[in-house]
């Protein structure tokens, strides 16, 4: 098996990383299971994706856990993810308290069970101080839920008098987005073999560089996550520049 680690320049990181975690039904009907075995196996992988960002110094690590469409699921699947969000919290918070990891999450979290939200909580507080890589978990989330909000904010600011049509700019969208303080979006990744970003960070993607694999997302591991990142070092981003303009000619 060839050695993508061994190729990634570490003085060209991406340092805002995001993944949609997709595959785990589809990977436990391919073993005669039910779809809730898939999530079960997939915490495997964000330890993994975790682990690599954090060794190599990524600043931050957005990952689609739960989408606001997700809760139109069958109900004894959506029980178990949301279960499985405290376990998993709770059997990793020392080992991310070790690793320095901090803890944000993002997404319309009113809707999640008390239980849920305390156990998030707790754990961003006692993850508060860390200064690595940050772990940001988007949790009922959908990109057109949060620019709808982000625009509520904005309107609202220009309601009190506080901002007038005339300065709304992309950083005053950036400022009211749920990522605010976050690094910019430089690669997305999408598991599962799907060639679609499914309502995740449209805004903050735009200039993002894209990266789908048919790897189901149960048997992600380190080595896909480097390969990726290879990839992503392979290319040139020239944000509406020319190739030359980029390469100073």
């Amino acid at each position: 098996m060839e050695n993508y680690e061994e190729q990634i320049d570490k003085m060209r990181l991406p340092q805002h990383v995001a993944i949609i975690m997709d595959g785990n039904g589809r990977w436990a009907k391919q073993k005669g299971e039910k779809r809730t075995f898939g999530h079960e196996h997939g915490v495997d992988a964000v330890r993994a994706v975790v682990e690599v960002a954090g060794k190599l110094g990524i600043q931050c690590l957005t990952l689609y856990a739960f989408s606001t469409e997700n809760w139109n699921r069958p109900q004894e699947e959506v029980d178990t993810l949301m279960s499985l969000f405290v376990q998993a919290i709770h059997a990793e918070l020392d080992n991310l308290k070790k690793n320095n990891v901090r803890l944000r999450v993002i997404g319309d979290v009113n809707r999640l069970q008390a239980k849920t939200q305390d156990e998030v909580n707790r754990a961003i507080q006692e993850l508060q101080h860390n200064i690595g890589l940050t772990l940001a978990l988007a949790i009922s989330y959908s990109s057109q839920w949060e620019i709808v909000e982000a625009v509520k904010h904005i309107a609202i600011q220009v309601q009190q008098g506080k901002l007038s049509p005339e300065q709304i700019t992309t950083q005053t969208i950036d400022e009211n987005l749920t990522t605010v303080g976050l690094p910019k979006l430089d690669l997305l990744i999408r598991t599962g073999g799907e060639y679609r970003i499914s309502n995740f960070l449209l805004w903050q993607a735009a200039y993002a560089e894209l990266y789908f694999t048919p790897t189901l997302w149960p048997d992600f591991r380190h080595q896909d996550f480097y390969k990726a990142i290879v990839d992503f070092q392979h290319r040139e981003r020239r944000y509406g520049k020319t190739g030359e303009q980029v390469q100073g000619k």
